[in-house]
């Protein structure tokens, strides 16, 4: 397993994994499009990525702009392998060495959110 920062490359295999997922799957996979995870990836925060075998199987990106969790994602035939956990850890670290601000996470937009 490879962690690392995701690049604008990497778009591609993270739709793949955001719309493999079995549970908070989107209604309209449109909604979230490129343009989207470039700009969460290069102005509003940052995200991560887990690599197996030279492909995406998870990842996580973090709002700093929003205060939020924008996404974390684990392909469902790699879950339970630590891999949500650590990419969960490695957003959190970055997130709270730059602000010290609430982070929130909601699963729709426009529903009650989490804080934390």
């Amino acid at each position: 397993m490879i962690f690392r920062e995701a690049t604008i490359e990497d778009i591609k295999q993270i739709q793949i994994v955001r719309n493999l997922v079995k549970e908070n799957t989107l209604s309209n996979p449109e909604l979230i499009t490129d343009a989207d995870c470039v700009e969460f990836l290069t102005q509003r925060g940052k995200g991560w990525v887990c690599e197996i075998d030279g492909e995406i199987e998870g990842f996580a990106i973090a709002d700093l702009e929003g205060n939020n969790i924008w996404a974390l994602f684990i392909n469902p035939n790699f879950e339970g392998k630590g891999i949500g956990r650590k990419l969960h850890d490695t957003m959190m670290n970055w997130y709270f060495t730059n602000t010290k601000k609430a982070v929130w996470l909601s699963t729709e937009p426009n529903t009650r959110a989490e804080k934390f």
